[in-house]
């Protein structure tokens, strides 16, 4: 019996070994298929398993339905993995607004303008109904980014206004929404604002909402319950002028992130960076100096990959990392402003005048 039961433990512990020595075959190389072309540049991407939209610059946005049977090629429009397109151009009192904000619903997605006023757009996905369902016409109102928690809870934040970041938020599916009080808000430190660089300023996983900011201070602001109370911690990364700080952030989980920037005017800096957190956002380290390509506009965590692999593109480039954020590889020198995944190995980003598939091969 001791010895059976000796046994059982060395397989255990063999067993649990084995799992935590799991290695991935790194991403080596992309594909790139461009899946829509147009004059308009596209720093807004939603996918989930049935759709990608996108919006852009003069006022235009579109929703594909992909297709999962991609055998058919009938279309030299839309390519097969689509078997619907709705595109649009949005017009408000003969202006076509820039949309670098966009969030996605079961049935409607958003769009919510920058510059004054800013214009949210409710459209609704079967009857393509558009509704404008909030504008903020104020000086120095700019909004960076949204999300939803949820199918009825929103939150969109912006650049700020009389002394705190722009915040708003709606519980009630995106029909109304609210704008933050700065007395409930941290209050901003001159020159602090964000960049609407890829609708990636605000990340929510469950409950929890972070909002990193950029400029002469980069900070992150942190909410547990949804945007009813915050928190503000401050960040390593490069900072100190109205073109540095963080410009893109992603969470893997409730504790693992990353925050990559850098200045797009000095895009071959890559000191202090990129910067990744354990513990939720509450404290962050620097990651490798010269270990990355320089500034990016938009960074994501590889699905499936236990928070260590990530991609991070921009003007400057496709770049990977496998080992949390600490060393990067370039795998392509595609221009690209902003990417989603549909899964582990295909994505989709915009850029200027396109919208494109990635590949991702191993």
């Amino acid at each position: 019996m001791r010895f059976i039961i000796f046994i059982f433990i060395i397989c255990c512990y063999s067993c649990a070994k084995k799992e935590e020595a799991i290695v991935f075959s790194p991403i080596t190389d992309v594909t790139i298929e461009e899946i829509y072309t147009d004059s308009t540049s596209i720093r807004a991407v939603e996918v989930s398993n049935k759709e990608v939209l996108f919006a852009g610059s003069n006022g235009k946005y579109g929703h594909f339905e992909i297709n999962s049977d991609t055998a058919s090629k009938d279309s030299t429009i839309i390519p097969a993995y689509f078997k619907s397109k709705n595109s649009g151009v949005i017009d408000f009192l003969d202006k076509k607004p820039a949309f670098r904000s966009l969030a996605n619903t079961t049935d409607a997605f958003f769009m919510l303008s920058i510059d004054n006023p800013a214009l949210l757009y409710r459209i609704h996905k079967t009857t393509g109904k558009i509704d404008l369902v909030y504008i903020e016409q104020v000086e120095g109102v700019f909004y960076d980014a949204m999300t939803f928690w949820n199918d009825q809870e929103g939150i969109a934040m912006g650049d700020p206004v009389d002394g705190c970041l722009s915040i708003i938020i709606t519980r009630d599916g995106g029909a109304s929404w609210q704008k933050k009080d700065c007395s409930t808000l941290p209050t901003t430190a001159a020159g602090e604002a964000a960049f609407a660089a890829s609708d990636t300023n605000i990340k929510v996983v469950n409950d929890h909402t972070w909002i990193v900011t950029g400029g002469l201070k980069s900070r992150v602001l942190y909410s547990g319950d949804k945007g009813k109370t915050w928190q503000l911690f401050d960040t390593p990364i490069q900072q100190g002028s109205e073109t540095s700080g963080g410009y893109t952030m992603d969470f893997y989980n409730a504790s693992t992130g990353i925050i990559y920037g850098g200045d797009y005017t000095k895009p071959e800096a890559a000191i202090s960076n990129v910067i990744t957190t354990v513990d939720g956002g509450k404290t962050w380290k620097t990651t490798t100096d010269n270990a990355n390509q320089g500034y990016k506009s938009c960074v994501q965590y590889v699905p499936n990959s236990k928070g260590k692999e990530l991609i991070a593109l921009g003007f400057t480039g496709i770049s990977y990392s496998q080992d949390g954020g600490d060393h990067w590889k370039e795998i392509s020198k595609e221009s690209l402003l902003s990417f989603r995944f549909l899964n582990d190995s295909v994505a989709y980003a915009g850029g200027r005048n396109k919208l494109v598939r990635l590949t991702f091969r191993r």
